[in-house]
């Protein structure tokens, strides 16, 4: 199987596409969520899937690796153990990304931002900010699933394990909404 076909079977398998009416973490609305937390459940899957994503980041030379919680924090952990390098986790404090816990990043410091998934990249772009600000380098962008299809820029290459077309929706143009009958659900961190 090729990395198309690994993480589309694991995505199935695990039951990590759910349809219905979603609020995103962007704020935009979807008749589908990807959970990729169900990705991380067992760590021999989180171990080959990380695993085929730092593959794609070889030429990549980072020191850290930092991911905004809570989705990315179990795959930026398997990366950074898989790459030999150190993690972080950004956590949203007060409505910022903020390194806590006595994480400080070094002046230079190399660091690839890691997310389980991707729509908007808003999430991202404030880890790479977070980066930024503390005098750090941003070096590359990793997401399981970029539900963007690749049209997210960062600044930075961005490397996926699957680029998928999900279409999402500003709630004022919401065709779900508008029917009226399916109630909106937000699964993310964010609530």
């Amino acid at each position: 199987m090729n990395e198309k076909e690994i993480i589309t079977r694991s995505l199935e398998t695990t039951g990590s596409i759910l349809q219905g009416h979603f609020l995103l973490t962007s704020g935009r609305h979807s008749g589908f969520y990807v959970q990729c937390a169900k990705l991380f459940v067992n760590p021999a899957d989180s171990e080959r899937l990380c695993g085929l994503l730092c593959r794609q980041l070889q030429g990549i030379n980072a020191e850290y690796v930092v991911s905004p919680a809570l989705g990315g924090v179990i795959m930026g952990y398997e990366m950074a153990r898989c790459m030999g390098i150190k993690n972080f986790f950004a956590e949203r404090i007060n409505g910022a990304m903020e390194l806590r816990r006595g994480f400080e990043l070094p002046q230079g410091a190399r660091v690839i931002v890691a997310e389980d998934v991707v729509t908007t990249g808003g999430s991202v772009r404030e880890v790479i900010e977070l980066v930024r600000t503390l005098g750090g380098v941003p070096k590359a962008v990793a997401a399981i699933v970029d539900r963007s299809s690749g049209s997210v820029d960062f600044g930075v290459p961005f490397y996926s394990l699957l680029q998928m077309d999900i279409a999402s929706y500003k709630t004022e143009e919401c065709p779900i909404c508008k029917a009226g009958n399916i109630p909106i659900h937000k699964q993310g961190s964010r609530r």
